[in-house]
């Protein structure tokens, strides 16, 4: 039986892992994770993908991928580049309550809840903090490449 060694929480690009130092102090065989990540997460190329890497005292190792943080979403439905400084003074952007939802769908599976009108709660306290705003009107901003699916993917080697 395997004994594990160390679980790291980590976020790489998807599809564009490259050997570096936060892998080195893992101790993992660095090019074969590399390898296995960039092929599961090849379509979510440019997203941020959080991992969790189990590494065992053979050095074999598991990873899970998780979905995209919400923090992130945010940023990218509401088209900035980060979020305010002074969110009680200073409003940075704004998205639709349609793309919340989707955010809260794209995000349930990871949150403490399985009820919707609570996970798009969750997303308005996020929202709130980088002071992002609701946007009056409902004409949606989604992205074009809108490729939230589920990205629960378990690994082994």
């Amino acid at each position: 039986m395997k004994k594990i060694v160390r679980i790291a929480k980590l976020q790489f690009v998807g599809g564009g892992v490259k050997p570096g130092p936060a892998l080195a102090s893992v101790g993992v065989n660095i090019g074969e994770f590399c390898n296995q990540f960039n092929r599961a997460t090849e379509n979510r190329k440019g997203d941020i993908v959080p991992v969790v890497l189990t590494v065992y005292n053979d050095r074999s190792f598991e990873f899970v991928t998780k979905t995209t943080p919400t923090a992130v979403l945010v940023k990218k439905y509401a088209k900035i580049e980060k979020g305010s400084g002074n969110s009680k003074k200073n409003s940075v952007g704004a998205l639709t309550m349609t793309q919340v939802e989707e955010i809260a769908k794209h995000k349930l599976l990871e949150l403490n809840t399985d009820n919707l009108a609570q996970a798009v709660k969750i997303i308005l306290g996020t929202m709130k903090q980088m002071g992002v705003e609701i946007k009056a009107n409902e004409t949606s901003n989604t992205p074009p490449n809108n490729d939230l699916k589920n990205s629960e993917n378990a690994t082994k080697k």
